[in-house]
């Protein structure tokens, strides 16, 4: 493919994920309906220090994520995530947007910036509220006419790339048609991604990552109390709730939502949630005397065809590892965004990947893809699995909406040289 020549690819030197968590992934218009995604995102910040013991005060920069400008404050979420989980006034903070890649491309700008010499620990969090997508009208300022009052659904709207005139759901059924992907391939994959996702809920993985969320207030001296108010009676929020017994013959029933294989059972859940992350330098690491989640080897960006987005994470991984001289036999564990079941197995079966190293405690479909946090869980859960099976190398990687591939290659510390 020629779109491998065009690749980004950053090669690091003693750099390391700290540590990384996120809120449970809540189904839309859920307990987290009216929550907004900076408080969700606070929330995280918090915790993030809070489970490392590392202080506020050593963040050089704050980088977030957030696709849906989900309230009026939006503009402000980067500052108020970094503000209100203590990180000093004078740190400035930026917001990054590259859809589905999102969560992982803030570990790499963190990254970046170590490798420049401008930091020594960068705060990365990133933050969704699919519910709180607004219904929207962009040309209201210059008045209706007659029967002309354009307000549309933010949410479904912007599942269209407007440069081919189709859904992302129509381009993950291109790839079912060009892979000879049925209906009962992608339901079984599906099947698997919540049996492997209830799995790792009974036997306590996923509880690992996850914060409980409760109604509590964010106070900062000198300014207004945020917070998080959940629904009266509710103690907190501890898991995933879009995970569930899925049997084959269930997901069968359901209707296919884009005239293929696709249904809303195949297909990544809707959730509101948020993940948090540090990032470090290796001589920050070694001051502190910290054993960090994993190492950030490498990582590569890159564009392919609008209408061909599912097949992302293929041309991302691929130069990934070229430049790393790794080859996919060396790499013991894949998190793969699980956009859509078609997709998903198509990127499998291009990169001729055993299922049993990809997703191997349930993906979206099962848990849920808030967009800009799913690659925050994505490179925390690789590098989570990798200490939990004492294996060596993973790679987190994602599609992206309007035709692009990341990939992150992370190493366990127990393996590092």
């Amino acid at each position: 493919m020629a779109e491998y020549n065009s690749a980004i690819t950053s090669l690091y030197d003693n750099i390391w994920l700290v540590d990384g968590v996120r809120t449970p992934f809540v189904d839309y218009k859920g307990v987290f309906g009216l929550v907004s995604p900076t408080d969700l995102g606070i929330k995280t910040a918090r915790e993030i220090f809070r489970r490392t013991g590392l202080a506020p005060e050593d963040v050089g920069a704050v980088v977030t994520g957030c696709m849906a400008q989900a309230s009026f404050d939006a503009y402000v979420l980067p500052r108020h995530i970094g503000l209100y989980s203590g990180v000093p006034v004078q740190v400035p903070a930026t917001l990054v947007q590259r859809v589905c890649g999102t969560g992982i491309e803030i570990l790499m700008q963190s990254a970046d910036a170590i490798t420049l010499g401008k930091i020594e620990l960068g705060l990365c969090v990133a933050a969704e509220s699919m519910s709180r997508n607004p219904i929207a009208a962009y040309t209201h300022r210059s008045g209706y006419n007659l029967g002309q009052v354009d307000f549309k659904d933010f949410l479904w709207e912007a599942l269209t790339d407007t440069a081919i005139g189709t859904s992302m759901g129509v381009c993950a059924e291109r790839l079912a048609t060009e892979y000879s992907i049925n209906r009962g391939d992608a339901d079984a994959f599906a099947c698997e991604s919540f049996d492997r996702a209830l799995r790792a809920q009974a036997d306590g993985f996923l509880a690992g990552e996850i914060t409980t969320v409760i109604t509590e207030k964010f106070e900062l001296e000198g300014y207004q109390t945020r917070g998080i108010r959940l629904p009266r009676g509710l103690e907190g929020q501890k898991t995933d709730n879009h995970v569930r017994p899925s049997p084959l013959e269930v997901l069968a029933k359901l209707p296919a939502v884009f005239g293929g294989v696709q249904t809303g059972g195949n297909s990544s859940a809707i959730v509101d949630g948020a993940g948090a992350a540090l990032v470090a330098s290796g001589d920050y690491i070694k001051r502190k005397g910290i054993q960090p989640l994993g190492r950030m080897v490498a990582a590569t960006v890159v564009g392919v065809a609008p209408e061909n987005m599912g097949i992302g994470p293929v041309v991302a991984i691929r130069p990934l590892l070229e430049r790393t001289g790794l080859g996919t036999d060396n790499i013991d564990r894949f998190e793969i965004n699980e956009a859509f079941a078609a997709q998903c197995i198509a990127v499998e079966r291009e990169l001729q990947l055993d299922h049993a190293r990809v997703n191997v405690h349930g993906g979206a479909i099962a848990l849920g893809h808030p967009l800009a946090a799913s690659g925050v869980r994505l490179a925390m859960t690789v590098a989570r699995e990798l200490k939990h099976s004492g294996s060596r190398y993973g790679i987190a990687s994602a599609c992206i909406g309007g035709g692009q591939g990341i990939a992150l290659l992370i190493e366990n510390p127990e393996h590092s040289g």
